[in-house]
């Protein structure tokens, strides 16, 4: 079951790009009153030290490297309650990064945090990753990154071993008979036992609505009379809900890859079904207008085709992938959708359905495990879980087989190659532990300054149509829209110069763009 494939951060692609290297290698709170009840977690002094290295639940690897100008990345716990509604009662810990602000004292603004999405993605790993990309931000503001609760370091949900992951990913997610179908929501039924059995304190306090109070809290412990931030796919839906919780705390404020607020998690499904589709796509017209022949198809629906055919290969007989394990349908398409969430790894697209159809599914696979969590050595990062977890707490909605089996037809109509893999992924919370909060996030936020929200017409993981929806889901003054003509998930890190220059603009010297600005 595809639990981590949902609205994954762009950042991601970092993780990513490690893989591979080594795999080629070998409710409202409108009067803005403070969070929380107890002045101690408000006036608690952060220890700031140099930053260990990452761990397991963090994806491991190495502490973070220095900042160009020599600085070193700084980590700190802060102390959080468990439960908000007993901001008495037991505190967790939210492990924090920053990097100093590079520019004079007199021109600092302040804190900066950034949630790259997920959910259930580490900030203390990314910020660090994508650091470069935001240098000109950081003249003005310290830039500061969390791991939400339930992720990485911050009291992270646990459920299989990585033994058990293995071959849950390895699992065929698109049964086409009654023995698969009940193996798939077996296994699902053990997965998620699994979560309760091993997080069981955890997983009712990782709502979206707890990450926003401990934004809250956050700001406050940082020092900063407004919270200023920069969300990133399922950090938009986080920001979203601070506007709406906070609104008169809000500062300046980007959401990039917008998550649509309106939608339930079956027509998020859906939504991302042809978005995936879309961006796959446009790969395939892009390959073949290349002065030289397309390596995998002679024309954009022969692409397609082929795709299909290889999924309905793997379906019937995998291929060797990443010794000992093979390359399942299943994996494939895990592969094949990692690799449309930035442009600049449909190369590896490209090569990795090349070698399959030569039988070698060790590229495709490799790209699977980064959408996965999973690194070189075998370990699983807690995205997984934490994507899960936060995902089931926030979504009310809870389906069975037969209903999945009666949307098959509309999300195979949306994508011959996603369809059955998202829509058999709307199972994941299915006898979940813990009861969903909601239809749809309520994000409106009277009050609140205005927000710039960003929508890429290429995004397969947040659609473009998204960014509208939360524009006006904010309400009127406050989402301004700023469109992305590109491809990949997310603007800013494209580095196209026309988004850059308005977010940066808008963060550095407060000059909101006008709403409807195209880039291209």
């Amino acid at each position: 079951m595809p639990h981590s494939l949902r609205l994954r951060a762009g950042a991601l692609t970092a993780v990513t790009a490690v893989v591979l290297s080594a795999t080629l290698a070998g409710c409202s709170d409108d009067s803005g009153s403070d969070s929380g009840g107890d002045e101690d977690l408000t006036a608690q002094k952060l220890d700031w030290k140099d930053c260990p290295a990452p761990s397991e639940a963090e994806g491991g690897g190495s502490a973070p490297s220095p900042l160009p100008d020599g600085d070193a990345w700084q980590c700190a716990t802060m102390k959080a309650p468990l439960d908000w509604d007993d901001p008495e009662g037991d505190t967790i810990g939210i492990a924090l990064i920053r990097a100093a602000s590079s520019g004079a004292a007199d021109r600092r603004i302040g804190s900066l945090v950034f949630n790259f999405g997920g959910p259930g993605g580490s900030g203390v790993t990314t910020l660090p990753a994508f650091g470069q990309d935001y240098a000109n931000l950081r003249t003005r503001y310290d830039l500061v990154s969390f791991d939400p609760r339930g992720v990485g370091r911050s009291d992270p949900v646990e459920c299989l071993d990585d033994k058990q992951l293995d071959a849950y990913f390895q699992q065929d997610a698109t049964p086409d008979d009654q023995a698969e179908r009940t193996e798939l929501l077996d296994n699902t039924e053990k997965f998620n036992a699994a979560c309760e059995k091993n997080s069981k304190k955890i997983l009712p306090h990782v709502r979206t609505t707890d990450a926003a109070r401990d934004m809250d809290l956050m700001r406050q412990v940082l020092g900063d009379e407004k919270l200023h931030y920069f969300g990133i796919s399922y950090g938009t839906e986080l920001g979203g809900v601070y506007a709406h919780l906070f609104p008169r705390k809000v500062g300046r404020a980007v959401f990039d890859a917008v998550v649509d607020p309106t939608q339930n998690a079956e027509q998020s499904s859906l939504g991302q079904t042809k978005g995936f589709q879309l961006a796959l796509d446009n790969f395939a017209e892009d390959c073949v207008s290349k002065t030289e022949d397309c390596p995998v198809g002679d024309t954009a629906e022969d692409v397609q085709s082929r795709i299909a055919q290889l999924l309905k290969d793997l379906d019937r007989r995998p291929i060797p992938g990443i010794a000992p394990r093979n390359l399942t349908e299943t994996a494939a398409t895990g592969g094949i959708a990692q690799s449309l969430y930035a442009k600049d790894f449909w190369e590896y697209l490209t090569e990795g359905l090349e070698q399959a159809y030569d039988g070698d599914g060790r590229l495709l696979m490799a790209l699977s495990d980064s959408l996965n969590g999973r690194n070189e050595n075998g370990q699983y990062s807690n995205i997984g879980a934490a994507n899960a977890a936060i995902s089931c707490a926030d979504d009310k909605a809870r389906y069975d087989s037969s209903y999945v089996e009666s949307k098959l037809p509309e999300f195979r109509k949306a994508s011959p190659v996603f369809g059955d893999y998202l829509a058999w992924s709307m199972l994941s919370c299915t006898d979940w532990a813990v009861a969903g909060a909601a239809d749809h996030p309520d994000v409106s936020a009277p009050g609140a300054p205005p927000i710039v929200v960003i929508g890429n017409t290429g995004d397969p993981a947040t659609p473009y149509e998204g960014a509208g929806r939360m524009a006006e889901a904010l309400g009127k003054g406050v989402g301004v829209e700023l469109t992305y003509k590109g491809e990949g998930h997310g603007a800013y890190d494209s580095k196209n110069k026309c988004v850059r220059g308005a977010v940066d603009a808008y963060l550095l010297d407060g000059k909101v763009p006008a709403a409807g600005t195209v880039c291209s």
